[in-house]
């Protein structure tokens, strides 16, 4: 045989296993934004199980995630977005005393979420002011990339991170909950983190917990960094809630003048950098109510959102959405009707992937908590016929 013809079976050879190759594990976001999952164009609704692992921090024999995670996926809910650390410094003190109970205590979860067969997207810093107070730094630290805190951040995530990446239950990775909330406002000063000594926050807050666009920006993007230096391919996200409705004008000039829609869309955008490619936000009825000089509609937002991300080779991800039942946060109509416009909204906008505020959430039971067995369950069986709309 000539050694042409070796060198071209060979090819073929080579051609035929890379066709074959095993899909990536997780989320991934291809060429033009599109969400991916088993290397096809993927969309979805999961929940918030907010203290799935939390309850095990709290009581080492609570694994009622299991039950939970089992119950999720007999209703066809497809992933869970969950706090995969302490909420105060107090509850990481395991972690700090016996890192490998503390770890063990998390193998359970994802774990118990293979066996399921659910996703899951582990938001790893919770609270924004966690972390430095345990490291004894002011919030602002965060957008110091030489901080106590970022290095513990990198830390974790080094610990965390490499120990899931080959679990098919890891979807996407997250660096908090809504710290672009804290940036840039005008009356920082009432709206600094809670004091709770007993629970391991410093006794006083000052100025030097008030953060900026440029201190939130840096944190993601530091944790981002930090996050591929492990995983190559999985999405990795902010936790970030939509813009505040002045965000763009708090950022520049400290003012609460309303944002335009190219600047809601521009912020969207600056809040989420590189290697960040799944955008964040949070949609709440009251979102609608105050946006561009006036109103708004839930189809307007997300619809904007999404062709932001698009147009920026991201990928948008609604971290939060719902209707509460405590007459705070559904229109006339209430709040069944108000989760149906929502739900059909993200269907019909194109958003890929959205995660309903919150599965099993004792301390929310009279408001946001959903179960199979409370007054909620419908939610379950919507979000699974909007499951069904969003398939192609």
């Amino acid at each position: 045989m000539s050694r042409a013809c070796v060198v071209a079976g060979f090819l073929v050879l080579w051609a035929a296993c890379a066709g074959a190759a095993e899909p990536l594990p997780g989320l991934t976001v291809g060429e033009g934004g599109v969400l991916l999952k088993d290397g096809a164009p993927y969309r979805g609704i999961g929940v918030n199980y907010f203290n799935a692992f939390l309850r095990r921090l709290h009581d080492p024999s609570d694994t009622s995630c299991r039950e939970g995670f089992q119950a999720l996926s007999a209703k066809g809910i497809p992933f869970a977005r969950f706090a995969a650390c302490g909420f105060w410094p107090a509850d990481w003190r395991l972690y700090r005393e016996d890192k490998a109970a503390y770890l063990a205590m998390l193998d359970g979860v994802v774990r118990a979420a293979e066996d399921a067969g659910l996703g899951l997207i582990p938001s790893l810093f919770w609270l924004d002011a966690c972390v430095p107070d345990m490291v004894g730094e002011p919030r602002s630290a965060w957008g110091d990339p030489g901080s106590k805190t970022i290095a513990f951040m990198r830390q974790y995530v080094a610990e965390v991170v490499p120990r899931y990446v080959d679990s098919p239950a890891i979807w996407a990775w997250e660096l908090g909950n809504e710290y672009d909330l804290a940036a840039d406002l005008p009356n920082a000063a009432t709206h600094r983190p809670p004091v709770v000594p007993q629970l391991g926050t410093p006794t006083e807050r000052t100025e030097k917990d008030d953060m900026t666009t440029e201190m939130t920006v840096t944190a993601c993007r530091e944790f981002a960094l930090a996050v591929r230096r492990h995983d190559a391919h999985r999405a990795i996200t902010t936790g970030n809630s939509l813009p505040r409705p002045a965000a763009h004008h708090m950022h520049t000039e400290r003012s609460w003048t309303p944002d335009t829609r190219e600047q809601f869309q521009q912020r969207l955008i600056l809040t989420s950098p590189d290697p960040v490619n799944l955008v964040s936000t949070h949609v709440y009825p009251f979102d609608p109510e105050a946006r561009f000089g006036g109103r708004t509609t839930y189809q307007e937002l997300l619809s904007l959102a999404v062709a932001a991300c698009r147009g920026a080779g991201k990928a948008l991800f609604v971290g939060e959405f719902g209707a509460a039942d405590d007459g705070k946060h559904a229109g006339p109509q209430g709040p069944r009707h108000e989760n149906e416009v929502l739900l059909d909204a993200l269907v019909t906008s194109g958003v890929p992937l959205a995660a309903i505020w919150v599965y099993d959430l004792e301390h929310q039971k009279d408001t946001f908590s959903i179960t199979p067995g409370n007054d909620r369950a419908y939610l379950l069986d919507l979000i699974g016929e909007a499951n069904k709309r969003m398939q192609p």
